[in-house]
This record gives structure tokens, sequence and C-alpha cells, in this order.
């Protein structure tokens, strides 16, 4: 290991230039998720420049790919890189999306200069849409996922570097309550109230606060509610956004949930229906195994570092998907040395400074280590996916 750690650390200089000059396109011109078509052209671009070969439309997505970084004569073990390059609407780069996936193409293209010195496969996988649909869960259910032995990819945090990160498993519905129009005044009383179906849904939710556990959160709109005053509304609409540690536990929220919204439609005569807003996401499967490894590899570069804080976990991403399918990676990389929100033009003005080259050379130097000492340590890579098949058969 300790050759093909030296030789990494090295030629990883090779292409760090190009990594930063890609995070800066990226930044300057950034593109909402589903429209990265010019992002997509440029990173592999880069690839094809040189010589590494990239099919286009993953699983049929226009803006996803795969490039064949390395392959093995055996097909194993195999390791995939995860590229993420999408904004956020009228904010840019605000997640960070331009570092992370930048840092994901250096440590591809420093693992394909080395291409000859070990045996194992590597591929490079563009992840499109995560801020919406999350297209990570349309490749899992392309099956993309199924043969590696583990895929990784490195996300921007504010101030705290994390060697994982906790998701919370997500569902969003919508909900169209429908009832009878009357004139408020003249007659109420013939109409049937669709507004006050979904106020009592709200209510209702509020009152089941009690019996959620802390880790659950529920939280909603009301996006239509009448259009006159003096009409009993006929129409109204909400979406409802439901969280959780665990999938398993998602499943019962969003079952109490339901019976919020069956109750307030049997108690104001209303019909209702509803519908998913997008996929549900699942709850990071957290590898320690593998954590372990990755923790001792940011001490091995003098990285700082901490752990993520217990019931830390406010968000969900579509890699929890991928978690269930494979072993996944997700660490969280430092931008600052002090606190602010994601999602705020801080990260959109960081990500267009020189300030984050180094963190996206840190960032490749752990994911590249990772994939190397995987390949030279086997017991270490079998430890990995044991503790995953166990994990997945609870």
């Amino acid at each position: 290991m300790s050759t093909l750690r030296e030789t990494y650390l090295t030629d990883i200089q090779k292409n760090a230039e190009t990594a930063y000059h890609l995070n800066h396109y990226l930044a300057h011109h950034p593109e909402i998720s589903g429209q990265e078509y010019n992002s997509v052209k440029k990173i592999t671009e880069i690839l094809r420049d040189k010589g590494i070969e990239v099919e286009d439309k993953l699983a049929g997505i226009d803006t996803s790919f795969i490039a064949h970084i390395t392959e093995s004569s055996k097909g194993q073990p195999k390791f995939g890189i995860l590229m993420e390059y999408d904004a956020l609407p009228g904010i840019g780069h605000a997640c960070g999306h331009s570092a992370s996936g930048s840092l994901s193409l250096l440590t591809a293209l420093t693992l394909w200069e080395m291409k000859d010195q070990f045996e194992a496969t590597v591929d490079l996988i563009g992840t499109p849409n995560e801020e919406t649909k999350g297209d990570k869960i349309t490749l899992a259910d392309a099956g993309v996922f199924d043969d590696y032995d583990f895929v990784m990819m490195i996300h921007m945090n504010s101030n705290e570097t994390w060697p994982s990160c906790h998701f919370l498993a997500l569902s969003e519905i919508k909900v169209q309550f429908e009832g009878k129009p009357a004139h408020a005044a003249a007659a109420p009383w013939d109409g049937r109230n669709a507004l006050n179906a979904a106020h009592l849904t709200c209510q209702a939710i509020d009152m089941l606060r009690q019996q959620l556990k802390p880790d659950t959160r529920v939280s909603y709109i009301i996006t239509e509610g009448g259009t006159a005053s003096n009409v009993i509304p006929e129409k109204a609409e909400m979406i409802i956004n439901m969280r959780n540690n665990k999938k398993a536990e998602l499943h019962q929220t969003f079952d109490k949930v339901m019976n919020c919204i069956k109750g307030a439609a049997i108690a104001t005569g209303t019909e209702y229906k509803t519908e998913k807003t997008g996929e549900d996401f699942d709850d990071m499967n957290i590898n320690q195994t593998g954590t372990k490894a990755i923790t001792e590899i940011m001490d091995s570069i003098d990285l700082p570092h901490t752990e993520e804080p217990l019931g830390q976990a406010t968000g969900s991403s579509d890699i929890g998907n991928v978690s269930y399918v494979c072993p996944a990676f997700h660490p969280m990389m430092a931008i600052s040395d002090h606190y602010f929100a994601l999602h705020t033009k801080e990260v959109a003005d960081i990500m267009k400074s020189d300030a984050i080259n180094q963190v996206i050379l840190n960032g490749a130097e752990v994911i590249g280590l990772f994939i190397l000492k995987a390949i030279d340590e086997p017991d270490l890579l079998q430890e990995i996916k044991q503790e995953f098949k166990k994990s997945v058969a609870q």
C-alpha cells in the first residue's frame, strides 16, 4: 500500500488544476437539476480528451454518464466514484456540488494515471438531479449499482469534516381534497368545504406529534384553498413532507399521516386522493467498518475531522437508496472555519473562490486512498461487504 499511496499522492498533482478549473466553470455556469447539459458536456470532454471511455445517458437519463476509468481482467474488485453537478435555482452551487463533483473527477483521473499499477475496476458515475427527484434512485432501480463492492463520494459541509454522514428517510405526498361549492353566506350548508379538510389534516398532524418519536419530522403547506372568500372551497391541495431516521419507521409515520387525511375527509364529507411528489429517499445505511478505515485515512493525511454529532441528521439524499444496494460512503468536508447553513449564498461564493481548491485536493486524496486501501487489503473489503450483508438482512 505504501508504494500505491505515495504514487497516488504524487500523481494527484498532475490533474489538480483540471479539477480546479472544472469547479470554477461549474460554479460560474450553474445548471439546475435535470438541466445539467453543459456541465455534463464539459465533464465528459475532459474524460474523453484523456482517452477514457464514456457512455452517455446512463439508464436513459439525459444528463447521466458512466466513465470506465480502470478495468480488472477479473472484473473484481469493483468500485464506483459518484459525481454530482446540479445546482440550485436562483442561487447556483450553494450545496457545493461543483466542488464535490470536481474532486470525484480528480480521484478518477488520478487512478487512471495509475491504471497499470493495480488490478481493479473503477468507474466514475455521473449522478444528476440530487436536489430534486434524485436520479441515484433511478440508477439504483435500473441495477447500475448491483455489482459494486462499494461506491463513494464526498459532499461539502460548513466548518466540520465528518468521515460519515447520516441521512433521514424521506417521503413526500401531494393531497387533493374535493368537496362541493356553495355560496358562503346564502347557503353554506349546501357545500362541503375542501379547505376545512386540509386545515383539519394539519390540526390532526399537529396533535399526532405527541405520539411521534423525536427523530420524526412532518411538515406541510397548503398550496390551494379556494378562489373566492364568499364561496365554500370546492378544491384544496396540500404537500406533506415526512422524514425519519430509518425507512422502516418512515413507513409507520406515513400510515399515521394517511389516517389523519382519511379522518379529515370523513369529518368534512369530502373526497381525497394522494400521489407521491417523487421517489422516497432511504436513510443512509452507515458501514462502520469502512467509516473506520476512512477515519484512519483522514488521520494519515493530517486532515482534521470530528464525528458527526449524534442526532445531527436533518437532511435527506438519494445516496441513501444506493446504500441499501451496495456499501456506500458519503463523508463531509469542511469548507470554512465557521458555521453556516448549506443552500446559502456563503456556500455559492466559496465555490467561486480559490479557497475551495485545497478542499477538492483533500477530498480526492481521501476517496482515492480508500479505494487503494480496499484493493491492497482484501480482508478489509470482505469485512465491509459482510457488514453490509448483515445490515440489509435485518
